[in-house]
């Protein structure tokens, strides 16, 4: 009875472990880069009853007989199967297709993750969520703060646009010099366009009213021509009193015509004075001129420009490179060991850490802008759940059972 309790106690002891396995799985679901557990049992020694015997002439050979003593622990596993890969568009977020593991400074030490949730300090090195400088093939990688973008590789390399080494003092230096002299031609450029819009529309004003002269002229023949018909009639008929009436009235228009031409008359007048004078801005050489001054002003802008255009090609942004995320992978995974904080260190077991880049054989590839999700199956988990429950509540009625058995036992006594 005693051997059947402390069976039913092992039990008891291992299928505790494997919920609390099970209870870790879980709450890591929605953890980047958790590798699941998985817990392995064995049996323990078993007590003989009786050995084995061989065959003779007259009978045949026997099993052994023995009697189980329960169970043991025989390991916690640590799943290294791919997780599924969560978009995140985030440059600096990194999910590992393929074996191997992002590697992190944890102070002189190294430890090793497959959750890519990178960031930049203030110095823009590239560190982990907890300050861990992340490892590249020639140290720590730093990306200027200055960079006005950047992106990573699937081999792992970290890009970035920026000036080249002392490309700001050179574009300063530049603008200094060739400020001046910009502004002094835009100046003069604008000067020289107000002068041609006022030519222009001081031309334009004298065209409208040369044009409104020339049709008061007509307006104006027309009018004589009327009066004249009308003198003509009345010559004819002298005595003709509506003649005489329409002449005089033909006679009325002729001169309301002439009188309104006067005005426009003193309009073209003015308006070719002002073309007159805009044209003289633009062709003059008085000191009212504008266009020597433009003239000069381009003359020395020119080179300027050439020459700071110049600067700005030789001193522009380019692609740099930062360095290459160096990756590391293992004879056999499953023997690191869980640090917490999503990182593994080596262990006996585990073999030497082999590194690399990725896209190498046997390195995966990165992919930037996805997180690499747990590896946990929920389904998978509370199938497990069950069994471990049922298991333990199994191991418990064999306590009981034990008991019941040995408490009939004491009472034979009575």
């Amino acid at each position: 009875m005693l051997r059947s309790m402390y069976s039913g106690i092992s039990g008891l002891k291992n299928f505790q472990t494997k919920l609390d396995v099970i209870g870790n799985n879980i709450a890591n679901v929605n953890t980047h880069g958790f590798k699941k557990g998985r817990t392995i049992f064995k049996d323990l020694i078993s007590q003989s009853v009786a050995g084995a015997s061989a065959p003779g002439d007259n009978r045949g050979g026997v099993n052994p007989r023995q009697v189980g003593l329960g169970s043991q622990l025989a390991a916690i596993d640590t799943l290294h199967s791919p997780g599924s890969t969560q978009f995140t568009g985030q440059t600096l977020d990194l999910a590992i297709t393929g074996d191997g593991f992002f590697q992190v400074m944890d102070g002189n030490e190294v430890m090793y993750t497959r959750a890519g949730n990178f960031y930049m300090d203030q110095n823009g090195d590239l560190v982990d969520g907890d300050g861990r400088y992340v490892v590249g093939d020639d140290g720590i990688i730093n990306i200027p703060l200055s960079a006005s973008s950047m992106s990573i590789g699937q081999d792992g390399t970290v890009y970035f646009v920026d000036l080249p080494e002392g490309a700001e003092a050179a574009i300063a230096a530049a603008e200094r010099r060739f400020g001046p002299i910009e502004t002094s031609f835009k100046a003069a450029e604008k000067a020289l366009n107000d002068a041609k819009d006022k030519a222009e529309a001081a031309d334009k004003a004298f065209k409208a009213a040369d044009k409104a002269v020339e049709k008061a002229k007509a307006t104006i023949d027309k009018a004589k021509d009327a009066w004249d018909a009308a003198e003509a009639v009345v010559i004819a008929n002298p005595g003709d009193a509506v003649a005489v009436a329409d002449a005089l009235v033909a006679k009325g228009v002729h001169g309301a015509a002439v009188t309104a031409k006067g005005p426009l008359d003193t309009v073209r007048t003015n308006a070719e004075n002002a073309r007159t004078a805009a044209d003289k801005v633009l062709t003059d050489t008085g000191a009212a001129d504008v266009t020597p001054a433009y003239n000069a002003a381009k003359l020395a802008y020119d080179p300027a420009k050439v020459a700071f255009d110049k600067v700005l090609e030789a001193n522009k942004a380019t692609l740099q490179e930062a360095g290459q995320i160096e990756m590391a992978t293992f004879s056999n995974p499953g023997g690191l060991e869980k640090t917490g904080g999503n990182l593994f260190r080596t262990s006996a077991n585990s073999g030497a850490a082999e590194t690399g880049v990725a896209l190498q054989q046997g390195f995966g590839k990165i992919e930037s802008g996805t997180l690499e999700m747990s590896n946990v199956d929920l389904a998978e988990e509370f199938t497990e759940m069950i069994i471990a429950q049922r298991g333990f509540q199994a191991n418990t009625r064999i306590i009981t059972t034990s008991d019941e058995i040995l408490q009939e036992l004491v009472n034979l006594k009575r």
